[in-house]
């Protein structure tokens, strides 16, 4: 007797938790239309995801935690504004909201908007709704969707380039920002903002329903009911221009002029991304790969096709793997634009060819072009406050409420302040001199290029210390630099609290990640303009061992470098192998008898012997570990002597 199997019932596709949530939140209206009505501190989980989505994140200050009672729960607003704008009234508007509702501190962020920390959820409400009031945003700040479209901060009037990208800017935010009424529902009590209408051509792209584009009989006809499967990120720049770290971005487009300085089309990168996760080697840093080419009639519709791939193909089971840049390196890059190109409709233009990208942050004074200038002000950290004789929020507030001059937030998480009269150049540059601003000639090089995550106290992911901390850090830098005989030397250092990039640290020359309590992996070997992603050189290292890690390689820099040659170069050229054994067999008193040499000083130094055979040991151990020896002698004698104690 044959037996026909029953037929397999297929079943769904396995999807993270949070596409759940994102269902059955009614284009983001559920549960936070709800539970913003209630008498309560904090969201429920699924409230804290969709919350995301309007440009907030719940946090809570880890510095006030106790045993047994609610943590001190509180909110961070961001905003959305392409290309870093933001006029002198929502400026204004922001800092009173810090004063009144937030932690009296601005954040500019390296995605160029603003976020206030501290906010009660009683107030979240209140504050969202003044900030749309006044010109501003939130609406997809944060959430698995578009994020701030990114372009360089410099308001050049006479280079139609540097035009075309914050336009361009500017309307990409607008075609890929979502439809649902949720945001002004609940902000607004329904009540429509007032606000710019997109540009003719982005109405038409938004109401072009292409097959296989545009999901039919959905209020979100571009995103569908799920939204992205992770954060989608964009930035427009200009040839040779790489102040928004094109390399990091999901999408990146370069303005491509013709002969006559019109705009033709744009060249585009795709793939990029830098978030991961420590012991999981499939998370990865990634830099964007040429794509090719596209007619500017056809970029609407392009990067609409690219968002459905990514939305369509994009790994919904797992977050840590849902990212763009996954579908570049397990597709390659052929099939990925063969892919783009079937909901494109056409093919994709070969690659035009561009100058060598340059970093720049636009600090100082400068020439727009039509006869005003504009002035990029330094914002260490991105922390906009008043502390000591330092009283940058005081100053940016009374420039702004005399001049109400347009600014623009770079990339490097500073200020560019646009449209001054050159009559008024003296009397705002002393407003800044007077408040302990320094000009961008009185700033250290290891400060000026630095960046730094927020991080603890108010970062849920965070594992250590990043922002409170990188000052101290920049300082035994410069005077380990200063000790090797490199005092003028100078390189792009970047630190995060967490492996998940904020501050961009694998494309820094000298990244610190945080890994655990107080303890760093190290990266290392960028190239300053960051166009190549570092690599990871050390693991948990406590920063009480920065000195003892680092003077080795600035030693060897010195010793071995090539003229004019970058650190990050440097490490880059000679391998970590190469590294690694130099530091492994460096011995730091070596250098100490050269200092003594050339100062004719002398510190004490407590000297051990050591049998032969121990030290050959020791020398074995620290080349196949890729540590100095006289960190392993330190760590060796510690135990030893913790052990006695024990």
């Amino acid at each position: 007797m044959v037996t026909t199997p029953p037929r397999s019932i297929p079943t769904a596709p396995k999807v993270s938790k949070v596409e759940g949530i994102k269902e059955r939140s009614n284009a983001l209206r559920e549960p936070v239309a709800t539970e913003i009505l209630q008498d309560t501190t904090h969201f429920s989980e699924d409230g804290i995801q969709i919350l995301k989505f309007h440009g907030s994140y719940q946090q809570d200050n880890r510095d006030n935690r106790i045993k047994g009672q609610e943590k001190d729960y509180q909110f961070m607003l961001r905003t959305r504004s392409p290309g870093g704008f933001i006029p002198a009234q929502l400026y204004l508007a922001l800092d009173r909201l810090s004063e009144e509702y937030g932690n009296h501190t601005l954040r500019a962020t390296t995605r160029q908007g603003f976020q206030i920390h501290g906010i009660l959820k009683r107030n979240l409400k209140t504050v969202l709704a003044e900030i749309i009031r006044n010109m501003g945003s939130t609406l997809g700040a944060c959430g698995d969707i578009n994020r701030n479209v990114m372009a360089p901060p410099a308001t050049y009037k006479n280079q139609p380039a540097y035009m075309y990208a914050r336009e361009y800017a500017d309307r990409i935010a607008d075609l890929l920002t979502p439809h649902t009424g949720a945001y002004y529902e609940i902000w607004l009590d329904g009540e429509k903002a007032i606000t710019a209408e997109p540009h003719p051509d982005v109405i038409a792209a938004r109401q072009q329903t292409r097959e296989g584009v545009a999901i039919p009989n959905n209020e979100e006809p571009l995103y569908g009911t799920y939204f992205m499967p992770r954060k989608f990120k964009i930035a427009v720049t200009v040839p040779g221009d790489n102040s928004v770290d094109l390399f990091s971005q999901d999408v990146s487009l370069v303005v491509i002029l013709n002969d006559r300085d019109e705009l033709e089309g744009f060249n585009v990168y795709a793939g990029g991304g830098l978030g991961r996760t420590h012991n999981k080697e499939e998370t990865i840093a990634r830099a964007a790969d040429a794509i090719g080419y596209v007619d500017k009639d056809d970029i609407y519709a392009l990067m609409q096709a690219i968002l459905a791939t990514q939305r369509d193909h994009g790994d919904r089971a797992n977050r840590r793997h849902a990212r763009m840049k996954y579908l570049l390196h397990d597709w390659g890059v052929d099939k990925f634009r063969e892919t783009v190109e079937g909901y494109f409709g056409k093919k994709i233009q070969p690659f035009r060819p561009l100058p060598e990208f340059k970093y720049e942050d636009y600090l100082g004074w400068h020439e727009q072009g039509d006869g005003k200038l504009f002035l990029g002000v330094s914002i260490e950290n991105g922390r906009v406050k008043d502390e000591g004789s330092f009283r940058l929020k005081t100053a940016l507030r009374l420039i702004e409420e005399k001049f109400a001059l347009p600014m623009r937030l770079t990339p490097n998480h500073n200020v560019v302040l646009s449209e001054i009269d050159p009559a008024h150049r003296e009397e705002i540059q002393g407003i800044l001199d007077r408040h302990g601003i320094k000009k961008e000639t009185e700033i250290d090089p290891l400060v000026r290029y630095s960046m730094a995550c927020p991080a603890l106290p108010t970062c849920g992911l965070a594992v250590t210390e990043s922002e409170r901390i990188l000052h101290s850090v920049l300082d035994r830098i410069r005077a380990l630099l200063v000790k090797v005989g490199l005092p003028q030397e100078s390189l792009v250092t970047r630190m995060t609290g967490c492996p998940n990039g904020c501050a961009r640290p694998y494309l820094a020359e000298l990244g610190f990640v945080g890994q655990s309590p107080d303890r760093y992996q190290i990266w290392l070997g960028a190239e300053p303009n960051q166009t190549r992603l570092s690599a990871p050189y050390l693991d948990n290292m406590a920063l009480d061992d920065l000195e003892v890690t680092l003077e080795p390689l600035f030693v060897y820099f010195k010793q071995s470098r090539n003229p004019e040659e970058s650190f990050g170069d440097f490490c880059h050229r000679v391998g970590f192998d190469a590294l690694r054994q130099f530091a492994a067999s460096y011995d730091p008193t070596v250098l100490e008898t050269a200092i003594e040499a050339t100062t004719g000083s002398a510190r004490q130094r407590h000297r051990i012997s050591v049998r032969p055979e121990i030290y050959q040991r020791l020398k074995g151990m620290a080349t196949e570990q890729g540590k100095p020896m006289t960190e392993l002698v330190n760590a060796a004698i510690e135990a030893y002597l913790n052990g006695l104690l024990s």
